[in-house]
């Protein structure tokens, strides 16, 4: 069977940016009241690797969204806004018109909507009436990995059809002030704002972008506590275990020689690595698992520095700074690859026609 293609990658990053610096800054402002020891911030801070972020809104806006319902409703708008620059951006970059998706998957781990983002869209751009809309809430960092599987999964079933993968993840806003755990202050430090669209053509459609060959998703048993969310009164307070990097470290090279295995390929045969920006622990840890030369994650390591974990669209991030870079040749194959809660993997094969 003809596998679907990628048409393009759409990315969008708030107006809103600031240094680390300046917010460590407003972090150790905010918590001198508790007497947090400003210089575990800031070396916590440094350990991150980032040197800048986006944020949805100015800074000087947050300590007013003292409420879950405020900085929800903060999110619904800057979601849809932001949402709207990258799906907009990627369709334009395939040539196509909103009139022409058959079907949006929605992706998000940082806000909550209903009606859903994709909605809201739908209205806003005059999406057709007969749009097939699939949200998806809860895959966290995974979720740009595995939206780009289901849509392709989908387009299988509908070699006919354009779908797109939109993921907006606005960190900032979920941000607990009165939490003082290490998971939150490495958070504070690591996640940042932003939005990508992935647009994917049906083999009927044709394209000349990487073509997706085939996907395969990874359950780790009982890891549950390894990282997402506790619902708590002023909304998403972080999980996020230091066994991360380990489980990362112990299982990807296992999962990931299997999945090529299944597909008579090994990772010599790979010459493209687009890895999730889970920080530098993580990627040390698929550098290491994978047995990778550091210029292989280079992408996601600048991704990082640059703009900080985005979530779910950190991955498709690094997949448009790779075909903008134009350096994929005929034949070439790549593998996609993100983890998140649950605690699991997403892997994704490419090949280039």
């Amino acid at each position: 069977m003809s596998s679907p293609a990628i048409a393009s990658v759409g990315r969008a990053l708030p107006p809103h940016h600031v240094t680390q610096a300046e917010l460590t800054e407003a972090l150790r402002s905010a918590w001198a009241a508790a007497h947090f020891n400003p210089a575990r911030l800031d070396e916590l801070h440094r350990a991150v690797g980032v040197e800048g972020r986006h944020l949805a809104l100015p800074i000087a806006a947050y300590p007013a969204l003292d409420t879950f319902a405020k900085a929800n409703a903060a999110w619904i708008e800057a979601a849809v806004d932001l949402g709207e620059k990258a799906l907009v951006t990627a369709l334009a970059q395939a040539g196509l018109a909103p009139a022409d998706l058959d079907h949006l998957f929605f992706v998000t781990v940082t806000g909550i909507a209903t009606p859903s983002v994709d909605a809201l869209l739908s209205n806003r751009l005059r999406l057709r009436s007969d749009l097939k809309r699939t949200p998806i809430f809860g895959l966290g960092c995974v979720a740009g990995a595995a939206g780009l599987a289901r849509a392709s999964d989908y387009l299988r079933a509908f070699p006919d059809h354009t779908t797109a993968v939109l993921s907006v993840e606005l960190c900032s806003l979920t941000l607990q002030r009165g939490d003082l755990s290490l998971s939150n202050i490495i958070a504070s430090g690591l996640f940042g704002d932003g939005a990508a669209a992935v647009v994917l053509k049906g083999a009927a459609r044709g394209g000349t972008g990487p073509r997706v060959l085939a996907t395969r998703s990874v359950l780790y048993p009982h890891t549950e506590r390894v990282m997402g969310w506790d619902l708590v009164d002023g909304g998403f307070k972080v999980l996020l275990s230091p066994e991360v990097p380990a489980l990362a470290k112990a299982h990807i090279g296992h999962d990931v020689d299997g999945f090529l295995e299944s597909h008579g390929l090994k990772r010599s045969d790979i010459k493209h690595w687009i890895a999730h920006t889970g920080g530098p622990k993580v990627l040390e840890a698929f550098q290491q698992a994978l047995d990778l030369p550091s210029s292989a994650l280079l992408r996601s390591w600048e991704s990082l520095r640059a703009v900080g974990n985005l979530s779910s669209a950190s991955v498709l991030f690094v997949l448009g700074d790779l075909l903008e870079a134009q350096v994929a040749r005929p034949g070439e194959r790549g593998v996609l690859l993100a983890m998140g809660p649950g605690f699991c993997a997403e892997l994704v094969l490419l090949e280039w026609p």
